[in-house]
Order: C-alpha cells, then structure tokens, then sequence
C-alpha cells in the first residue's frame, strides 16, 4: 500500500489552484442558492421616508395630552401632503409616510375619537419617535448590502430586492458530464438481461453533483469500447467530466488506457481509500477529469469526498462537510492502511457501524446516518470511544 497516495494528499492536489468559475447575470428568481461574484450595495434607502410601525395617529408630542382636530389621513400608498400644525392629528396606518410636523404615533387603541377629534385614552407613548421607522433604519443607498462569496438565500434576495436590483451577478454552475460505462448496464426502468444490472449511479450522483452546485449533463450507457468511450469523452463540453466504472485494472476497464490515448494529464490513480481505491484524477484538453469507482457505495463515498468538494469551489460555495464526533457503540478493529469510511446508524449508545460493509450494497448505504471515519492504520477502538464521523443525515437536510 505504499505507493497508494494518502487521502489527504490526493484531496489537496485535486483542490489546489481551483477558483469559482466567471460570473453571469441572473434574475432575482433564478438566483437562489446561487453564490454572488460581486459585492451588492443599495441603490436605495430604505425605508425611503420615516414610515409608521402601527395603526394609529400621528400628532406632535407636545401635543400628546391635549385634543386633536383629525385633519387628514396618510395610508401606504397615499401619504398626506399637509404640515401637521399645533393641536392636529393625522390618521394613519402601518407603512404610511409619517406627515410633516408630527414626531410620534400615537397606536390607534388609546385613543377616543368622536367625529374630526380625538384624545389621548391609555398610557400613550413614551417618547418621541415612539412606533415611527425612520428613513434609512434598515439600510442606506450605497451601504453594502450583501458580500462576494456569499450563498443567495431567500431572505438575502428579498433583501437583494428591496435595495434596487433585479438581476444580480452569480458563479456560474459547473458543468459537469457523467460517463457511466459498461456493457452490463442497463436503464433504470428497463428489465436486465442475463450477466446484466441496473445502473444506479448516475441518478444517485446527478443528485449528489446538483446539490453541490453543478449542471450536470448525462449523455447515457457508454459500453465497454474503446472509440465509444473516446468520442464520449471528447464530445463532453464540461468544466468537469466524471465517469463512473471502468478505472481499475481489468481488460476491459478501459478509462484510463483510453485517456492516455486522448493524451491526458493524469495527476494520481489509486489512493489509500476504502470504498474508493481506483480514484483517478487529471485533466484531458484543459478539463479536469475525476474517474469514480463503479460499485455504488464506492462511487457515492468518492463523490462525497472528491467530486463535491470540487464542484462546490468551482460553484464558489464552501465545501466542509458536516463532521460530528461520536462515541462507538460497538468496539472496532485496527485498521489497515487505507483511510476508511464505515456506513454508520445513530443508537443512544452512539455511532453503530453496519455488520456488512460490502461496496456495492445500496440498501445499507441509503439507510446509512453516518460514515465512521478511521484513518489509516488507526489501532483498535473500544466501545465508548470518540470517532469522527460524516453525518449524512445532516449534509441531506442542508443540501
């Protein structure tokens, strides 16, 4: 296992010297969960004039123990145009201009009106300015509204709205093209033939991809042939091709010969992972390319730990995933020398790993909470003892 590259080595040489992809320009509904390229300041004030907080009337606080003559009425929308003078009020409802002269609302409960005057009838406020939004109180035009780098929310785009824009500019989405390969695949939906199997991967990694960012493009089944998979990969328009299966050893894995062929640079092939040996990485006319095991669980595991990473900096999106440390429930042998990553169920006693840890086992994989992560050539590890795990449960609700 020597000359396996570590998993922390091979994770920093595929991250190293990648940037967020240029911007584009996205209307405000197409914008979410999209990550801004550019600062976003405010074209506008808001509140663009002192507005009332609550239903009620406006009067000078001096004013606030004598009768009021009731002389207009200021509504959102339609404001009232006068100069509130000594002894006036202004009816007015939320959101609606605060009349010139007045300095407090007074909210409609407490106070008596009869005709065209009205009093004061409770405790009243108890100072100026009481239940009145000053212009600018949320923010001013030109104040910086929303950082670079920062994930669009809805409210960071209700916001983004409020302060003048329409559109704004956004990283553009990572292309990414899925090659699965081989002859024994077949759709889902469609029967198997003898030797044959459905292929999972390339729905469970489309979902995965989109998550983290990406427009993902699946061109089909390619078989195990050599000038299909040849035109396959140079057909992809792709800031990232990823293909799934056919980078082992075999004769009739057939990814990396092929690449060579296509006169790729391949940066590392194989790493000291378990599930995920046969991981390759490099570039092929400028595109990165990311080879992922077939078995699924060894393809999911990869994309987790490679291909999501990957497509969320080029996303401009950070790419931690969620870690939580946990004690065993059950004691775990030593390790061997690859970094290993053990589907997991949360119980009251802590982090269970699963009896089988077969890569190609889905049904596991997808009840899975947890990958226990043991580094390798960790030793022994007794129940009760801290681990660090990937919660799965925890990355699915956020992304």
């Amino acid at each position: 296992m020597s000359d396996l590259l570590p998993f922390s080595a091979a994770l920093y040489q595929l991250l190293a010297g990648v940037e967020p992809l240029p911007a584009e320009t996205l209307p405000l509904e197409a914008s979410a969960g999209r990550v801004l390229a550019e600062p976003v300041t405010a074209r506008l004030t808001q509140p663009p004039f002192d507005a009332a907080a609550m239903d009620g009337y406006a009067i000078r606080w001096a004013d606030l123990h004598l009768p009021w003559r009731v002389v207009g009425e200021s509504a959102a929308g339609h404001g009232w145009a006068g100069t509130l003078g000594p002894g006036e009020a202004v009816r007015i409802f939320t959101g609606a201009p605060l009349p010139a002269g007045a300095d407090v609302i007074v909210v409609q409960e407490e106070v008596a009106r009869d005709g065209d005057t009205a009093r004061l009838n409770g405790e009243g406020p108890t100072r100026i300015g009481a239940h009145i939004r000053p212009a600018g109180q949320d923010f001013a035009a030109g104040g910086m509204l929303l950082c670079a780098g920062k994930r669009l929310t809805p409210a960071g785009l209700g916001l983004a709205a409020a302060g003048g824009w329409r559109a704004l500019p956004v990283v553009r989405r990572p292309r990414v093209t899925l090659i699965a390969t081989g002859d024994e695949l077949v759709l889902p939906g469609e029967i198997p033939g003898p030797g044959q199997i459905v292929s999972s991967n390339p729905a469970m990694l489309t979902a995965l991809l989109r998550s983290a960012g990406a427009d993902v493009h699946d061109p089909g089944l390619i078989p195990d042939d050599r000038a299909a998979l040849a035109a396959a990969l140079q057909a992809a328009d792709a800031d990232l091709i990823i293909t799934i299966g056919g980078a082992s050893v075999g004769d009739h894995d057939l990814v990396v010969p092929v690449l060579r062929e296509l006169g790729a640079d391949i940066d590392f092939w194989k790493i000291a992972l378990r599930p995920g040996k046969p991981l390759l990485a490099g570039r092929l006319d400028g595109t990165r390319v990311l080879g992922l095991p077939g078995n699924p669980v060894s393809a999911f595991v990869t994309a987790l730990l490679f291909a999501v990473p990957l497509v969320s900096r080029m996303a401009g999106r950070a790419h931690d995933l969620p870690l939580e440390t946990l004690p065993l429930a059950t004691p775990l042998p030593a390790n061997g020398a690859r970094r290993d990553h053990l589907r997991a169920r949360r119980t009251p006693a802590g982090a269970e790993p699963f009896a089988r840890q077969d890569s190609a086992l889905l049904s596991l994989l997808a009840s899975a909470e947890l990958l226990i992560i043991r580094e390798a050539d960790a030793p022994a590890a007794a129940a009760g003892e801290l681990v660090t795990c990937i919660a799965l449960d925890m990355f699915h609700s956020v992304f």
